[in-house]
């Protein structure tokens, strides 16, 4: 049977904003020439003239970034220290393989305004309204404003954001990962902030990150393409790369459809 592929994950590059400037990638180009050098550590005295077309060593790059860049998996270490009432937090290369291959729900909050904290009620009628009753195991994503936002100077602020009981409701039915084309699986900053600075309540901040102290789960952030896909009926791949205890690990993340 043919399988179509939609790729969920944004392209890591030097020119698009996705990070807030502190944390922003730098990639570094080598062409073909620029690498003989390199290949005489193994091979003195080769010179380009020496390879097939004149065309030099070997294309490379030199990447300098965190975890957190470009798509990627946010293990439970990266929320607190301890997850399941007092366990140690798994970290990324110790989350289970089969959490990363699980058929996948998307919810659709592009209408929400920037900076709104989803609910566990907003869930619900969400799921009532593409006809899907969660399984252990989905695969969650959510659809944001943020989406279609990605390069725009103002990325890390656009979008809405998963609230504490939001992200228990899907944690408590079983649901492992879950992830948002957003900045953060939480409401931007910018708009916690004043929420906090008018309350007082420090509650507010990163609670739907903070839900992982309770039940471990994993999250994906700036996911891409999201607009495209179905409530349901894909099968979702997101296996993060194995770095050992680590808050995250870069993943390619794809849909899977089965025509």
């Amino acid at each position: 049977m043919p399988r179509r592929f939609v790729d969920l994950s944004i392209t890591l590059c030097n020119d698009v904003v996705s990070d807030p400037p502190f944390m922003r990638p730098e990639i570094t180009y080598q062409s073909h020439a620029d690498t003989v050098e390199e290949l005489n550590t193994f091979f003195p005295g080769v010179t380009e003239k020496d390879l097939p077309d004149g065309e030099g060593f070997a294309a490379a790059e030199w990447v300098t970034l965190t975890t957190h860049n470009g798509t990627h998996l946010d293990a439970p270490w990266h929320f607190h220290p301890t997850q399941d009432g007092g366990k140690r937090a798994l970290t990324i290369d110790e989350i289970p393989l089969e959490w990363c291959f699980q058929p996948g729900v998307k919810l659709d909050f592009t209408a929400m305004p920037d900076g709104y904290v989803v609910t566990a009620d907003d869930v619900e009628r969400e799921l009532a309204r593409i006809g899907h009753e969660l399984r252990p195991l989905d695969i969650v994503l959510v659809n944001t404003a943020a989406g279609k936002a990605l390069g725009d100077p103002d990325f890390v602020n656009r979008g809405c954001g998963m609230g504490y009981e939001a992200t228990m409701y899907l944690t408590s039915r079983g649901v492992r990962v879950t992830g948002t084309d957003a900045w953060s699986w939480d409401a931007p900053f910018a708009h916690t902030a004043a929420k906090v600075a008018e309350t007082g309540d420090t509650s507010l901040i990163w609670e739907g990150h903070k839900a992982g102290r309770d039940i471990g789960y994993c999250h994906l952030e700036k996911l891409h393409n999201l607009e495209v896909l179905p409530g349901n009926g894909f099968t979702v791949s997101c296996f993060p790369h194995k770095i050992k205890g680590a808050s995250a690990g870069w993943t390619r993340a794809v849909a899977i459809f089965e025509d």
